[in-house]
């Protein structure tokens, strides 16, 4: 007598339903590592500047930066590569990535004093410089946690 090889057709469902229950919580899972991935990339980013920041006061012997003339934007001193600040001490500004959904990845840098004087719908994921006499350079997300439930501009 031959006998059959082979799977019944209840052991192929029971096989289906556990990778459908695995891949139901893997798939969030990676996209919660990816926003991770980036959170950390722009901390790290955040950190360079902020070195660069540093080095620049120590050489220019306690002056920052002194933000350009357009209003509310960084641009001769941060953003152009012939600015004083970029060309010395920085080859580019890092992008700005938070992998929050309607916040595009930016490398735009926003200057102000206050944080009332930004506007979310505008500046949202882009580098806060605080100004001059402070040297401070922050991430602007308004309302935004990062995935610790971190209030993202406190970093």
């Amino acid at each position: 007598m031959k006998t059959k090889k082979g799977f019944t057709l209840i052991e192929l469902m029971i096989v289906v339903a556990i990778i459908g229950i695995l891949a139901a919580i893997a798939i969030p899972k990676f996209a919660d590592l990816i926003k991770k991935s980036k959170e950390g990339a722009t901390k790290g980013s955040l950190g360079a500047l902020r070195s660069a920041l540093t080095i620049y006061y120590g050489e220019q012997e306690g002056v920052y930066p002194v933000p350009g003339v357009a209003e509310n934007a960084l641009t001769t001193t941060f953003n152009t590569p012939t600015g004083p600040f970029l060309t010395k001490y920085l080859d580019q500004i890092p992008t700005v990535k938070l992998g929050i959904t309607g916040i595009s990845d930016s490398s735009d840098c926003v200057y102000s004093q206050e944080y009332a004087t930004i506007t979310a719908a505008t500046h949202n994921g882009r580098w806060w410089y605080r100004g001059a006499t402070i040297g401070e350079m922050k991430v602007y997300a308004s309302n935004q946690y990062d995935t610790k439930s971190t209030y993202i501009t406190s970093w």
